[in-house]
């Protein structure tokens, strides 16, 4: 990634967090909350798909989103959501056909970030996907970025 370009992504995590908080400011409807957040990521980072799967006992359940249709329900270790939730880390996939297990639930999806999100407990209950129609899309920067986001969820959840 070139500087110009970590210039620009820098800026546009800046203004996506400014956003978020004057969205979310004073509204206390988690479901609100988190469509505006899943809408601010996917139109300020013009991403293809991003939502939340929804932990239901050993399944992993669509939640809201913003994008295409999706799969359903995705098993616990299956594909990089499934992943991303048995081992309790943050995955990026540089490229989806390479990543072993991958469910394609749309073709046009070329490079993805999955984020394990906690409850009050300290129990995994959702995870934050995002794919990108291009490859290559997700460096540490979205990860450590992203992650703040996940803070702010954790908070509503």
């Amino acid at each position: 990634m070139t500087e110009l370009s970590v210039e620009k992504l820098t800026k546009n995590y800046s203004l996506l967090h400014q956003e978020i908080s004057a969205l979310i400011e004073g509204e206390n409807n988690m479901f609100a909350n988190i469509g505006n957040i899943l809408a601010a990521i996917k139109f300020r980072m013009n991403w293809f798909w991003v939502g939340l799967y929804k932990v239901d006992q050993d399944e992993l359940v669509l939640f809201m989103f913003q994008g295409p249709h999706a799969c359903t329900r995705i098993k616990k270790g299956k594909g990089v959501c499934g992943t991303a939730w048995e081992e309790n880390r943050t995955i990026i996939v540089e490229d989806v056909e390479k990543f072993d297990g991958h469910i394609a639930c749309n073709s046009n999806s070329k490079s993805e970030i999955v984020i394990p999100i906690k409850d009050i407990s300290g129990t995994i209950s959702y995870v934050l996907d995002i794919d990108s129609a291009e490859l290559n899309t997700f460096t540490e920067l979205d990860a450590k970025e992203l992650n703040k986001i996940k803070a702010v969820i954790e908070t509503l959840i």
